[in-house]
C-alpha cells in the first residue's frame, strides 16, 4: 500500500452548514506575513516581548529511559520497592531563552506571542514526523496541527460536521464528554453494540442497512480504539477496525468517535478517532503465579514496541476519512492541554478556521516546553518514554487486580456474547470462611459480586456489578440500587466513576440486574490501592447483607 499512496478524496460535502460558512479569521490572515524578511510590524495588537516578564525558562526534565522495561514482579510486595525508586529521578535540564542565538531556535519571544493556530513551527514539524513514523497514514496530503487536548479537539469536529438534529452511531458504553458535548446542539447518539473487540462490525453493518432516513436524520458514528470504558479492545483488533472501515465507506457517515452519513443513499463515511491512551496497550492480564521475566515485555527495541500496537484507522485510510485526535495528556502532564489533528486538507482548513476565532494556539508555556523536551529526547527518546510509561501502567494494572484476587474468589469463564465477547470474563465472588491452616477458602457455590475483564489498555478497569440477587431489585430498581452502593462505596473512602454516565443506551434498554462501575488504577499509590481493595470487599458484603 505505502507505494501505492494516492491523495485523500474530496469529502468537503460532510462538512456542516457553519463549518461551509466558516473563512479566515482577517487578524490571522494578517500572519502569513510576519516570516517576511525585513517586514515592520504595525498591524496587530502584538505586546513587544520586551516587556515578558521571562528572560528564559528552565526545567528538569526526566530523561526518557526514566522508567525500567522491566517492573520488579520479584514478590507480592514488590511495590514497596517502587516507593523508593520515586525519589531517584534521572533528569537533565532544558532551557528556553527569551531570544533565539539563530533564527530556527525556540525561543519565548515567539511561543509567547499571539501565534498561529496551527502550533508553534518546532512542534508542527515534530507531531507529522511522528504521525508518519507510527501511523504511518495510508494516503499522501495529509495535514497535522495542533488543538487544546482532546476534549478541544472532539468539541471543534462536531462543529465541522454535525448540523442540529444528526445522529452519532456510539458504542453502547462511550466517553461521557463526547455524549455531553453534542446534546446541547442537537446531536443526538444512537448506540451499537459491543463485543470484545468494541464496536461489532455487524451491528453497524445491520444498523445502517435498515436505517429509516425518513423517521430521523442521517447517523453519525462514535467509537473510540482504545475503548473507554471497557478497554477489552484486544483480540484481532486490526481485523475488526479494517471491518468497520469497509463498512463505513460502503454506507457513510463517520466513526471512531463520530460517524455521520449525510446522503440518503449512505455513500461515505468520515471517522474520528479519538485515542488518548493509544500507548498505553498493556498486553494480557497474567495471573502473580504465571508470570515470568518474559512475560513483562522488557524488549529493549523501540521498533518492536511499535510493532505490537494495534494500527490506527489511519493504516487503512486511503481515502482521508480518518479524523485522528491525539494528546499529550496521558503520555506527558493533562495540565499542559496541548494535543494534535491528523487529517485530509479540506477538514484540516475548516478546524484551523474554527481555531483562530476560538482557543487561537494552545498555551505557549505548554507549546515551548514540550517541544524543548521533545526536541532534546528525539523521536527514539519519546518512544523509549512511551514504552516505559506503557510497562508502568501495566505493573499498575497487574497489582489491582492481584488484589482483587487476595479479597474475592476470582474464577474465569469465556464469554460467548454482549460486550466482552470473545474475552474470558472473571467473575468474583466473597471469599467467606477460613480453613485450619488459616488461609481463605471459597464457597462451595460463590454468589457473583462483579465481573470484569482485565483490560488490555488504558487506566481502568469497568466493573458489571451483579445486583440480580439483592433483596431490593425489584423494589427500588436498578438505577437507585447502583446509586446505593456507588454512594456506599464514596462514604466508605473510595470514590469510582458511575456507569451511567458512560452510557450511550437508554435506561429502558439496558440490560437487567446489571450495573456498572469505572475504576482507575492509574493514579492512587499502590498500596492505597490494596486498602481499596479491600474496603470494596467489606462494602460489597454489607451491601449484599452476605454472612
Amino acid at each position: 500500500m505505502e507505494k501505492n499512496r494516492q491523495a485523500s478524496i474530496d469529502l468537503s460535502h460532510h462538512l456542516s452548514g457553519v463549518a461551509k460558512a466558516r473563512t479566515s479569521s482577517p487578524l490571522k490572515d494578517l500572519q502569513k506575513y510576519f516570516g517576511k524578511e525585513g517586514i515592520i510590524r504595525l498591524a496587530g495588537g502584538l505586546p513587544s516581548p520586551e516587556y515578558f516578564p521571562f528572560a528564559s525558562i528552565t526545567a528538569d526534565a526526566l530523561v526518557p529511559d526514566a522508567y525500567s522495561w522491566t517492573p520488579d514482579n520479584r514478590s507480592p510486595l514488590a511495590w514497596i520497592w517502587n516507593l523508593f525508586s520515586a525519589t531517584r529521578e534521572k533528569t537533565t535540564q532544558v532551557s528556553i531563552p527569551k531570544y533565539p542565538n539563530k533564527p530556527e531556535d525556540l525561543n519565548l519571544a515567539t511561543a509567547l506571542q499571539y501565534s498561529l493556530a496551527s502550533g508553534i513551527p518546532q512542534l508542527q514539524e515534530i507531531v507529522k514526523t511522528f504521525t508518519t513514523q507510527v501511523y504511518k497514514p495510508a494516503y499522501t496530503d495529509f495535514k497535522t496541527f495542533v488543538h487544546t487536548g482532546n476534549t478541544d479537539g472532539w468539541f471543534k469536529t462536531v462543529g465541522t460536521l454535525c448540523n442540529p438534529g444528526e445522529c452519532v452511531l456510539a458504542s453502547e458504553w462511550t466517553y461521557p464528554s463526547a455524549l455531553a458535548e453534542m446534546r446541547p446542539y442537537g446531536v443526538r447518539p444512537v448506540p451499537v453494540p459491543m463485543d470484545g473487540q468494541g464496536m461489532r462490525a455487524d451491528a453497524l453493518h445491520k444498523l445502517l442497512s435498515e436505517w429509516d432516513a425518513d423517521a430521523r436524520k442521517m447517523p453519525s458514528q462514535a467509537t473510540r480504539h482504545v475503548h473507554d470504558p471497557s478497554w477489552s479492545d484486544w483480540c484481532d483488533n486490526a481485523r475488526c477496525e479494517e471491518e468497520i472501515y469497509d463498512i463505513c465507506v460502503i454506507f457513510g457517515g463517520c466513526a471512531t468517535h463520530l460517524a455521520r452519513a449525510f446522503s440518503q443513499r449512505f455513500e461515505d463515511v468520515i471517522f474520528v478517532e479519538d485515542d488518548p491512551y493509544y500507548f498505553l496497550q498493556l498486553g494480557p492480564y497474567m495471573a502473580r503465579a504465571e508470570r515470568s521475566p518474559a512475560s513483562v515485555n522488557g524488549n529493549d527495541n523501540e521498533e518492536y514496541y511499535l510493532s505490537q500496537l494495534v494500527p490506527s484507522y489511519l493504516r487503512f485510510d486511503y481515502e482521508g476519512r480518518v479524523i485522528r485526535l491525539d494528546t499529550f495528556s496521558k503520555t506527558i502532564a493533562p495540565g499542559c492541554r496541548l494535543g494534535w489533528f491528523t487529517c485530509n486538507p479540506v477538514f484540516a482548513e475548516k478546524l484551523e478556521r474554527q481555531a483562530e476565532t476560538s482557543t487561537q494556539a494552545p498555551c505557549g508555556f505548554g507549546q515551548a516546553l514540550i517541544t524543548t523536551v521533545l526536541l532534546n529526547w528525539q523521536s527514539a527518546g519519546y518512544i523509549r518514554w512511551l514504552k516505559g510509561l506503557k510497562v508502568q501502567y501495566k505493573h499498575r494494572r497487574d497489582f489491582f487486580i492481584d488484589c482483587l484476587a487476595e479479597q474475592f474468589h476470582l474464577e474465569t469463564e469465556p464469554a460467548i456474547h454482549g460486550m466482552y465477547e470473545g474475552c474470558d470474563v472473571y467473575h468474583a465472588s466473597q471469599r467467606s470462611r477460613v480453613d485450619k491452616s488459616g488461609y481463605l477458602a471459597e464457597k462451595s457455590h460463590p454468589v457473583v459480586l462483579f465481573s470484569f475483564v482485565p483490560p488490555a489498555s488504558g487506566m481502568f478497569v469497568w466493573l458489571k456489578i451483579n445486583f440480580d440477587n439483592h433483596p431490593a431489585l425489584s423494589t427500588l430498581g436498578l438505577e437507585e440500587l447502583e446509586n446505593k452502593l456507588w454512594v456506599a462505596l464514596a462514604e466508605a473512602g473510595v470514590l469510582f466513576g458511575p456507569g451511567n454516565m458512560f452510557s450511550a443506551t437508554p435506561v429502558s434498554e439496558k440490560e437487567e440486574g446489571f450495573g456498572h462501575f469505572r475504576v482507575s488504577f492509574s493514579n492512587a499509590k499502590l498500596e492505597d490501592l490494596k486498602r481499596a481493595v479491600s474496603i470494596i470487599a467489606q462494602v460489597l458484603k454489607a451491601f449484599h447483607q452476605l454472612d
